[in-house]
Order: C-alpha cells, then structure tokens, then sequence
C-alpha cells in the first residue's frame, strides 16, 4: 500500500496532454479553474517520472511569479549523503499535492558539512525556509561492526557530531525548520537476533543514533523525519538496493523515490500547518456493514464475533483515536436522518456516540454541498476536510467538485481502510500540545456557537450570552510551541504571514525591543484556547506590528478590538504616539485585506504591489465597550477589566 501511494487513485490517461495544458496555461495567463485542475493532477498515484513532469509545472509558476489560489511557497534545501539530487524534482512535484509551490536548492554532494559550515555556500545563502538533513549509515561509519562497546559508542558519537556540525552551522540561515531524517538499518544481519544486544552491530549503532536524532526533536532542536520506520513500514529488502547505491550513491531504491518526496513534502506541509482538521464519515459500509435504511439495526454488521463486523469496530476506533488527538469527527451520509443516527443512540456495539461527531449531516443532498456545511459550520476551509467513503461514485463526485477535500482511495476490504486512511498522512503533525488534544471539543463548542446565533437572531445579544472571557497575556515557555505552531499554519486572519519557529519566537519573546503576546478566549461553551497571537517592535514614537494573526473560528467575536486596546494601552504606556499596522496581501488573507481600516487606521503609504501601511493616532483612540470580561496581565501598568 505504502511503496505504490495507493490511497490515491491513479493518473488519468491523458496525464500528459494535461500537463501540457497547465504548462500553456501558465505561459498565456491562468483560468478560473486552474487550481482545482492542478491539485487533482498531483493528487494521483504519480511515479518518478510523471512526478518530475509535474515538477516543471511547478518550475514554471515558481519562474512566473505567479500566485495559485491555496498553494503556499517554499524553498527547501537538501543536504546529506547520498545523490539527493535525484529527489529534487520528484520532492516538487509531489509538494503540489500538499499545496506548496517549493523551490529546491540542492547541496553538492556528500559535501554537508562544508556547504553548513560555509557562510558563503549555495545552500547558506540561498534564503531558505527549510533544510533537510539527510544523513546515511554508510557514509556515517556505521555500516561496519566495531569490536568493542568502547568504539561503538565513538562511532554513534562521532556520526551524531557531524548531524550536529551540519544543523548548526545551517540554523543562522533558515528562516522556518531544520528537518533531520533518522536512518534505516541495514537488512544484512551481523549476530543474528544478537545483533540487537551487541552494541557493536551497524543494526545496533544505527539504532542508538537514531535514538539520539529522536530526543533531539523532542527537545525542539529539530523536526523528525522518520525515514526509519518508513522503510520498516515497506520493508528493509525492498527500501535498500545495493546496486543503486554502489552505481550512483542513491540512499534507496529508486521504486521508493515517490514515496520518499511524498513523505518529505508532507512533513513540510504539516511545518506549514496544512494539516487537516477533519474527519467526515460515510456510514452504510463505512462506520458498519449494510444499509441502516434498509437492513435497519438489527440488521447492520458491527461488533465481536465476526471478521466483517470486526472491521467495523476498527475503523471506529481509529476515529476515536484521532478525536483524541484533536481531529474533529463529522458525518456524511446518504439517509434519513433519524435512520442514520439511531446506531449512534441504540445499537450496543458502536464505539462512537453522537457526543464525539461535531456536524451531522445525513440528508438525500449531493456529498459536495453537504462538505461545504460541515465546513462552514466548524469555520474551517473545504481543505481542511478528509472524506472516508466506501462508495467510489462518491468519491469521484467530490473529487471533481471539491479537489481541495482529501479523499483516500479505499481497497474492497473494509479491514484495510485505516491503514489507507492513516498511510494517506492527512492528519500528519511535527508538534503535539494540550490544545491539540482538546481541538476536536473546541470545534465541537464552536458548531454549538454557530447553532446559537442562527437561533439567536440579535448579533450583540449573542455575544453577550456567550459569556466570553478574553485572556491576554505574554509568550512564555508552556505557551511557546503552540504560538509557533500558530504562526506557521494561520493563512487567513494574519496581516502579513510571517512565519518564525518556536527557537525565534523564544528569542522575540526576551527581545526588549519586541512586544509578544498572546490571546485566549473561553466563553460557555468551553475554552478556545490561544486563539491570536501579536508581536509588535517598539519604537520611542511608533509602534510597528509585525505579526497580527487570529483563528478563524473566534470571526465575529470582537476579539481583534479587545487585542487592539491593549495594544494601544502598551504602547501609549511606553511612551508611543502611534501604531503602525502592515498588511502584505497572500493568496488566502484578502479577508483581513480591510482590518486596519476597520479599526480606525489611516492609510500611511499608498499601496505597493498590494501591500499597504496603516497608522493609528493613540491620542484619538478610544477603546471600545466590549461584550467580554478581559483579563490583561501582559501591560505594563495595570488594567481594570471592562
């Protein structure tokens, strides 16, 4: 399943004549429909060679300066062991898939350490977002069997020293993440089963590196890539291919190049925060075998006892299991709705409950229309939705409609639908926080948000019965990790998309020339969490904002109005006569296109290539009565709450 990507459905015949078309179409000037075409193409099970044609669409934008609706633009560097360059292309074309436009900019080979250490090297001065560090057994020292405990520990030493070298010397010039891969072992057994217990082994060497390459991401020195468990998942025998690395230094087979860029493409997707949020189920022969409608519940396959009804039982705990670790749960089905959810209420078997999906839609409306309510109603995009569905006539009618909505193609057995779901990699994540785990209940409160307004009908009555509590306080150590994250994923309600990583938001946060705050907002329906985070450079007459940003899902609260009073009153409290505000238009934040003026700015520039600067005089400003309590513990002077 992994080695030939078959949770994606396969190329169109005419992938060629399409990629011609895209190609012309970017020469001569982009359509309307010109994304969704382009997403569809690279959301299909392409191999080595159709990746690098692809890739030279990717080129082709990158070279024109073009900005493609939903795609995000990288550049990434690849230094390690090995010919890497042989992955550029198929890295690009399969970073079309996770909606990035990169540009790859290759180290010479088996030169990481001077291209690191070099400031003045292609890979240093190339302005890169990200790195990845590729290092090999092999070329490590690891491969050959040391005769003592002593001189195991100074290979795996040694070989981690050199990771550290490359990764240091390269930190000054990245501007996002540094991605380290671990290392497959070797197929070859040396002891046998012993080789696990001498720690002089290349099996054993090779595993207490990666250990330490491990509790180097855990501590944030880094982003893993588990190259490790991937070539476990699809076999050491078929990953290594001695041939290939003895004729061109290639760290795998090539059979493995498209999964490789795939997962490559995907982790730095998930640095971006293009991971997906939600999780729609279908339900006849999806959440249970059968028909509810026609078979009723006495009549549908769930539960102990049977291999089929077993499988079901499986598929819902592994939705369980991603509700815990923050991914909403909605329906989707083709039903009567009281038929649908009866299984949920009464039959004793099912493991998920009408408490654990945030959207219920079952209705007779086409599976597209009913994604778009889910969406709307969690205040998420279409692209943050992964549609799990036996039906392929389903699939491919949201497919075509939607391309932005992650659709795994599913085999016949349902016992292997979560390994497709899972190997698909939608959900994938490089950090893990309390909020995280508590996202699947915030989106849930929110669509119970969204059911109070429509029956409330009175916007500033709503909003009052909300009960809302506005927490502003500074960056600190526990909140640091989620504020980066924060920063790298939010696209729409963020003034200018900057991206830092959590090492440069610490630093930003013990810059006395820097103001770096965070918002949290809870109301009655349970507890938001950081939900916007600013960070302002202070000057003695002007405050300028760097970074403004907001969730989606807290629109309409009021909140950017509550963040702006403290801003003023920090700034004003140190002296300050104005804020500064800057809007740099991206392809997905037009919506905040119109915030500054909203709030009472004053155009300050014309514009520039769309990008605009806002002033605010402090001594006319006002702070508004808000329907909230704040609770402001970031300002310098004190602050009664309104």
């Amino acid at each position: 399943m992994f080695s030939n990507l078959e949770w994606l459905p396969p190329p169109p015949e005419d992938f060629r004549s399409q990629i011609a078309g895209l190609k012309a179409e970017v020469r001569n000037g982009v359509g309307a429909e010109f994304a969704g075409r382009l997403l569809s193409l690279a959301t299909t099970a392409l191999d080595e060679t159709q990746l690098n044609r692809l890739a030279a669409v990717s080129r082709q934008i990158r070279s024109s300066d073009l900005r493609i609706d939903g795609f995000a633009t990288a550049k990434v560097g690849l230094v390690g062991d090995g010919t890497l360059s042989l992955c550029a292309m198929p890295i690009l074309g399969s970073g079309l898939r996770h909606g990035l436009c990169l540009e790859v900019i290759e180290g010479r080979y088996n030169s990481a350490v001077q291209e690191a250490v070099d400031e003045n090297s292609v890979i240093r001065t190339a302005g890169l977002d990200f790195v990845l560090v590729a290092g090999d057994a092999r070329m490590l020292g690891l491969d050959q069997a040391a005769v003592s405990h002593e001189q195991a520990e100074g290979n795996v030493s040694s070989a981690f020293a050199r990771l550290k070298m490359i990764v240091d010397g390269l930190r000054p010039s990245i501007a996002s993440a540094i991605i380290v891969q671990t290392l497959p072992p070797p197929v070859e057994w040396l002891f046998g089963s012993f080789d696990r217990l001498h720690p002089g082994s290349p099996f054993a060497m090779v595993e207490a590196l990666n250990s330490r390459i491990v509790d180097w991401a855990a501590a944030g020195g880094i982003v893993l890539l588990d190259i490790a468990r991937l070539a476990t998942t699809v076999g050491l025998e078929a990953w290594h291919d001695p041939g290939h690395w003895h004729a061109s230094k290639l760290p795998f087979s090539p059979r493995m190049t498209p999964l490789y860029a795939e997962i490559v493409a995907r982790t730095i997707a998930a640095i971006r925060g293009r991971t997906r949020k939600c999780l729609v189920l279908d339900l006849d022969n999806t959440l249970w075998g059968g028909v509810i409608g026609d078979d009723g519940l006495a009549g549908i396959r769930i539960g102990q006892g049977s291999a089929s009804a077993e499988a079901f039982i499986a598929i819902q705990q592994m939705a369980l299991d991603l509700r815990g670790r923050g991914v909403v749960l909605a329906v989707c089905s083709k039903n009567e709705e009281d038929a649908a959810r009866l299984p949920f209420r009464e039959h004793p078997d099912m493991l998920l409950r009408e408490q654990h999906i945030a959207v219920f839609q079952a209705n007779w409306t086409d599976k597209a229309a009913n994604l778009r309510v889910i969406a709307e109603t969690l205040n998420i995009g279409v692209d943050a939705l992964v549609l799990l569905d036996d039906n392929p006539a389903e699939r491919l009618q949201v497919r075509r409609a939607l391309p932005q909505v992650g659709v795994p193609e599913l085999p016949d057995d349902p016992a292997l639908f979560p390994r497709a779901l899972m190997a698909a990699g939608y959900f994938e994540t490089v950090t893990f926080s309390a909020e995280d785990r508590a996202r699947a209940d915030m989106y849930q409160a929110n669509a119970l948000r969204t059911q109070a307004l429509s029956e409330s009908g009175d916007l500033e009555a709503y909003l009052t019965s909300l009960n809302m509590v506005c927490i502003i306080s500074l960056v600190d150590s526990i909140s640091r990790a989620r504020v980066s994250q924060l920063i790298n994923k939010s696209n729409q309600f963020n003034l200018t998309t900057r991206r830092y990583s959590e090492a440069e938001v610490e630093s930003a946060a013990h810059d006395p020339t820097r103001h770096v705050v965070q918002v949290r907002l809870a109301d009655r329906f349970g507890d938001n969490g950081i939900i916007s985070v600013v960070i302002a450079d202070k000057g003695t007459e002007d405050w300028e904002i760097d970074t403004w940003l907001m969730s989606c899902r807290v629109l309409g609260r009021r909140v950017q109005e509550a963040v702006l009073a403290h801003l003023a009153a920090a700034a004003a409290a140190h002296g300050a006569r104005s804020l500064t505000g800057r809007y740099i238009p991206s392809a997905k934040n037009r919506m905040v296109s119109g915030h500054y003026q909203s709030l009472g700015f004053e155009p300050a520039r014309e514009p520039a290539d769309g990008e605009t600067l806002w002033r605010l005089d402090l001594a006319a400003y006002r702070p508004p009565q808000l329907p909230m309590v704040v609770k402001d513990s970031a300002l310098a002077i004190p602050q009664a709450a309104p």
